[in-house]
């Protein structure tokens, strides 16, 4: 069963039932840190403060949707949540938009979700993103359909696929460890992983898949790893009747490699 996209929210539109999400499209100054993550921010300026908040507030809130009672949000090694036993989730906030969601890992093994603006990659940036043979694939889809910004949407689905693979695998991924080809009919997308490490039940993973959605002034990608797929990363496709064309905004970039966590 998927989330109603007449009724949900952008994460809604892209995650399984068996995630349950939160998402805000500003910040309150009144959200309550524990303190191992009030010290985790303590020399941040305001807006940095608001953001890392409001975040983990959407991730205590999805937390509570499940039962569990609220508990500081850390930081792993390589800046991955770090989630109560039993629960795998995945946050992403960007100008405008903060989410987190989660599930009980009996049901799924792993996944990530991004969020990002919706306008252009800054220049320079798309040859750090995408691999040779995306280039052209990404400047025929702009053609089609020039309404969707497919360089930013390439770099939302590449960190997608990164927050679901880390928790696995353990080990770095770079955007050009990762190809994207999208279906721009029910806006699913797969990804070739090019980078060995992703094992689930004894077998060796090598291409992913995930839902992309363009609304609100935002693009949204996730990449669902369920606990019954045995060697594929899978996140259903929506339903064309389901299908909507919202608006566009803005946002902001940096880095030459997959950012990371949210």
């Amino acid at each position: 069963m998927w989330h109603d996209r007449e009724r949900d929210g952008v994460l809604g539109s892209v995650l399984p039932s068996a995630v349950v999400w939160e998402e805000e499209f500003g910040d309150s100054a009144s959200v309550e840190l524990f303190p191992e993550e009030a010290v985790l921010v303590r020399d941040a300026v305001p807006r940095r403060v608001n953001e890392f908040g409001t975040v983990r507030e959407c991730a205590r809130r999805s937390l509570a949707r499940l039962g569990v009672a609220p508990v500081p949000i850390l930081p792993g090694t390589r800046g991955e949540p770090r989630w109560p036993p039993g629960i795998v989730g995945s946050m992403t906030h960007c100008e405008g938009f903060r989410g987190a969601a989660v599930a009980w890992s009996r049901d799924i093994a792993s996944f990530g979700i991004d969020a990002e603006p919706h306008e252009p990659l800054p220049p320079g940036l798309l040859t750090k993103v995408a691999r040779p043979e995306e280039i052209p694939r990404i400047a025929q889809l702009g053609r089609r359909d020039p309404t969707v910004q497919w360089g930013r949407l390439t770099f939302s689905a590449k960190e997608a696929v990164y927050k679901a693979w880390f928790p696995l695998a353990r080990r770095r991924l770079g955007f050009h460890d990762i190809a994207i080809t999208f279906d721009p009919l029910v806006r699913h997308f797969r990804a070739r992983l090019y980078a060995a490490g992703l094992v689930l039940h004894g077998q060796s993973v090598t291409t992913v898949s995930g839902n992309w959605t363009d609304e609100c002034g935002l693009i949204c990608t996730a990449v669902v790893v369920e606990r019954n797929h045995s060697c594929d990363m899978l996140a259903k496709p929506v339903p064309m009747a389901e299908i909507e064309r919202p608006a566009v905004s803005a946002g902001r970039l940096s880095g030459d490699c997959v950012r990371g966590h949210g």
